[in-house]
């Protein structure tokens, strides 16, 4: 695990599988091991996960819960790095030599067959001993697939957890409820809402109304903002675990509903309301017609037909404030819905974490099968597999399924992972391997959706466009291999520093 987690960041690293020894006073040079290639770094972390799943215990009878390593854990863990092996093999293009051609950088594209199958191999190991969380699942139930969705982030029973990291108070704590709450249900120590899920990231799922270029449709044919009776109502089609994943505008959360607004709209409604901005503008919302709040101290606005209303509701969005929702979303995913207000501490709370479960088992091996295919090999089955776990992943999303196995392409499983595994640190090192990070952040601002309520009509409409605070994001493809410490290559003039550092 720890030559993963270096191999991953910085490419070849020294190998060291013995002990090395040092004399006071004799030369130090048997310390300065050089770095390896990046390949034989692979190599062994594959034959380590090998070593591991030939001799650790099939089942922990101790530790039923995932909370201890066994055999399968050990191939669960080397399914998900051969992927990475493979991947940095068929798409790095940053690459490192040293003076003894040993590639420290990069792997050679012969290399990716080998490793998607040994990813393929290592995940097959799991059938039959794990199994998708489906408690209280219904087939036709939008709510109870929802509901499933979310308690299978908090059932210890589950038969889906492969490996977690578990918590007890008050030694092993943390505090993800505390900095991601809604701002409505702000704890002591005043975070909230630290985490804001993208207009880019809603889109990806399905049940929503699209434009044709797949964007959100907010404007009815005559360009005018649709209007809804409540929020709700834009998301009443979706897919039920992007509900079990984002707090939308609107749902309920700990018996509350959840009040995002950006402002109040008191200008004219007949013939419909015209966008507030031209597309794709990036100007600040015009004050005229509009009563916003900067703060969550806000002054009622006094609705025509009697009534008060916070500009921004309980949750956002505060223009001066940023602990509310400044996408219009917030993460629902690992939130505890029966903690107490008042619990909701930093190191505090025991909420356990799922670093691996069968779900993600799944999808690596559906995407080594697809990347082997891809390259003229069929895996141990073919492209009918990865549609067949595609589809029971999607099944349980309350998603659409694929309709025949050739829609199941390298696209379909990427954008399957994104929505799968968002918010448990997945999708960095997707980004990453798949050599798409800089693609993805190249000079981008992310969008967002700010509902409005026209107060001459009683109803509520969004506006889709970019970060208001128009935040630029960028990604230099340098970073797909992180600088070397400089106090490591103090230490030992072995040690050859990666490119663009």
């Amino acid at each position: 695990m720890t030559y993963f987690a270096l191999v991953k960041r910085f490419g070849g690293v020294p190998i060291v599988n013995t002990v090395l020894n040092y004399t006071p006073g004799s030369s130090a040079s048997n310390l300065e091991v050089p770095r390896s290639s990046e390949k034989a770094v692979w190599d062994q972390v594959a034959s380590d996960f090998d070593f591991a799943v030939a001799n650790l215990p099939a089942v922990n009878t101790d530790y039923a819960d995932g909370s201890r390593a066994n055999k399968y854990v050990a191939a669960a863990f080397e399914s998900r790095a051969m992927l990475y092996a493979g991947s940095i093999a068929k798409y790095n293009t940053v690459t490192l030599f040293d003076g003894s051609h040993n590639q420290l950088c990069g792997i050679p594209s012969s290399a990716a067959v080998g490793y998607f199958q040994k990813s393929y191999d290592a995940a097959k190991t799991l059938d039959g001993v794990y199994s998708l969380y489906l408690s209280g699942w219904s087939p036709t139930d939008k709510n109870a697939q929802y509901q499933n969705f979310v308690n299978l982030f908090s059932d210890p029973a589950s038969k889906e957890n492969v490996f977690v990291r578990e918590y007890q108070y008050p030694n092993s704590v943390h505090g993800y409820d505390a900095y991601n709450v809604p701002r409505q249900l702000i704890g002591p120590n005043g975070y909230s809402s630290e985490v804001n899920p993208t207009l880019n990231f809603v889109e990806m799922f399905g049940g929503l109304p699209k434009n044709p270029n797949g964007t959100l449709q907010t404007l009815d044919a005559t360009g005018h903002y649709i209007l809804y009776t409540n929020t709700m109502d834009l998301f009443a089609n979706v897919e039920p675990r992007l509900r079990a994943t984002i707090i939308l505008p609107g749902d309920v959360f700990k018996g509350q509903s959840i009040d995002i607004r950006r402002g109040i709209y008191t200008g004219p409604v007949a013939g419909g309301i015209s966008p507030l901005l031209p597309a794709g503008s990036r100007s600040q919302y015009p004050t005229a017609n509009l009563v916003t709040s900067s703060t969550s101290t806000q002054t009622a606005y006094q609705l025509p037909g009697g009534g008060l209303m916070n500009p921004a509701g309980l949750s956002g969005i505060f223009t001066g404030d940023q602990t509310c929702a400044i996408s219009g979303f917030s993460v629902r995913k690992w939130l505890n819905p029966n903690l107490a207000t008042s619990q909701v501490l930093e190191n505090n709370e025991t909420q356990t974490w799922i670093e691996m479960r069968y779900a993600e088992v799944l999808l690596n091996r559906a995407e080594a099968d697809l990347e082997l295919a891809s390259l003229g090999q069929s895996g141990s089955s073919n492209t009918a597999d990865a549609f067949t776990i595609i589809n029971e992943i999607r099944s349980r999303a309350g998603a659409s399924p694929l309709m025949s196995a050739g829609s199941a392409t390298i696209d379909t499983i990427r954008m399957e992972r994104r929505k799968e595994l968002a918010f448990e640190n997945k999708t960095y090192w997707d980004l990453k391997r798949w050599r798409i990070f800089a693609q993805e952040q190249n000079g981008t601002i992310y969008r967002i959706l700010m509902p409005f309520y026209a107060a001459q009509a009683g109803k509520y409409f969004f506006d889709a466009r970019t970060d208001e605070r128009n935040d630029v994001y960028t990604y230099d493809p340098r970073w797909y291999y992180e600088q070397i410490p400089g106090g490591a290559i103090s230490k030992s003039p072995n040690l050859i520093q990666n490119p663009g550092y």
